[in-house]
């Protein structure tokens, strides 16, 4: 359990945390009827075992107290809400992540206008940044139009992309707001 994350039972039984042993046992015996591999029309042996895997553990109190330190860890730290200086902290960042992948993207079409693109595992190298966050900065750097998927799979930076970096560059607009060698990209 420490090598994969950690399986939500909540979500797999579809209960609540606070649900009592009696609601268990009724949703379980339910949702096992349904996925039993038996079952010709809503049969799934992968689901049967999901289900049966999370009863094991929640109709157990023992064994629902020790899932349960886990799981409230876990929570916490995926959604980060008992904290709101590490989340500004985050917003701020993202924003720092931002801009350095529109600054290598405006460099790499400054320096090759018919082959400007650059592949998602460089960015990662070059800026440090896990494959998650590159990720989910390269979907809303797209959604907004400032990147490009090439038909290479490299990314490029888009005409909105150079105008949104010339905009961060400040009411001077004298030219795109690009990251300096020593800025720091936390994460």
């Amino acid at each position: 359990m420490a090598d994969s994350p950690l399986p939500d039972y909540y979500e797999i039984l579809q209960i609540s945390p606070r649900a009592d042993s009696e609601t268990i046992e009724r949703v379980f015996r339910h949702l096992a009827k349904r996925y039993h591999p038996d079952n010709r029309d809503s049969g799934d042996a992968g689901k049967f075992s999901e289900i049966v895997s999370a009863y094991e553990i929640l109709s157990d109190t023992a064994k629902r107290a020790t899932y349960d330190v886990s799981y409230e860890r876990v929570r916490e730290s995926r959604w980060k809400i008992f904290n709101q200086e590490s989340a500004t902290s985050e917003i701020a960042n993202d924003s720092r992540v931002r801009l350095a992948i529109l600054s290598l993207l405006y460099v790499a079409r400054r320096n090759d206008v018919l082959e400007p693109g650059v592949g998602i595992i460089e960015l990662e190298r070059v800026l440090s940044v896990p494959n998650q966050v590159i990720a989910f900065q390269m979907w809303y750097l797209r959604e907004n139009g400032w990147v490009e998927r090439l038909t290479s799979g490299h990314f490029a930076i888009t005409a909105p992309g150079v105008d949104k970096l010339f905009d961060l560059g400040g009411p001077r607009k004298s030219g795109p707001h690009l990251l300096k060698e020593g800025d720091a990209i936390a994460v």
